[in-house]
């Protein structure tokens, strides 16, 4: 491969690339966990929930794309196994089974919510520690978009 001079060493591009592997992880499993929900969920809220969640999960995706695209940029290359998004997950799974549709939001509330934490920690470990601003700015607009989701779904609990 041709020599990267971006004004980011190797080993700044490998950590934020490994903060990026995680944060991919954490996307998949969130998207896979509402989409099971979109699938699953019943009760008197079952239309708007499952289109909620629908339209979660479509964003989840077009996101999971930037992540990976967001490491690819940064000439290392994305994780993309089940059993690598389990290694590197920062999120718990849930127990398998039915659950109720309250569960379900309080789960992605929870979820959203680890990820915004980390998010956080996350921007100012890439812009500090690995002088890589681009990674911090992108990861800042994730942060802000998980906060609107995470609002979303706290409504219905309300």
């Amino acid at each position: 491969m041709k020599n990267i001079n971006t004004g980011i060493n190797e080993h700044s591009r490998k950590g934020s690339s490994d903060i990026l592997n995680n944060i991919l992880a954490d996307e998949f499993v969130l998207y896979t966990k509402t989409r099971k929900y979109h699938w699953n969920v019943t009760g008197m809220q079952f239309k708007a929930l499952h289109e909620m969640f629908e339209e979660h999960y479509g964003d989840l995706e077009v996101k999971i794309d930037d992540v990976a695209e967001r490491i690819r940029s940064l000439a290392l290359f994305a994780p993309g196994s089940l059993k690598e998004f389990s290694a590197l997950t920062r999120l718990k799974e849930e127990p398998t089974g039915n659950i109720s549709a309250e569960e379900m939001i309080v789960q992605l509330v929870n979820d959203h919510e680890t990820i915004i934490k980390e998010l956080r920690v996350d921007i100012v470990k890439c812009e500090e520690e690995f002088n890589d601003v681009g990674t911090g700015d992108f990861l800042t607009a994730l942060l802000v978009d998980h906060e609107k989701m995470a609002w979303m779904l706290r409504s219905y609990l309300n």
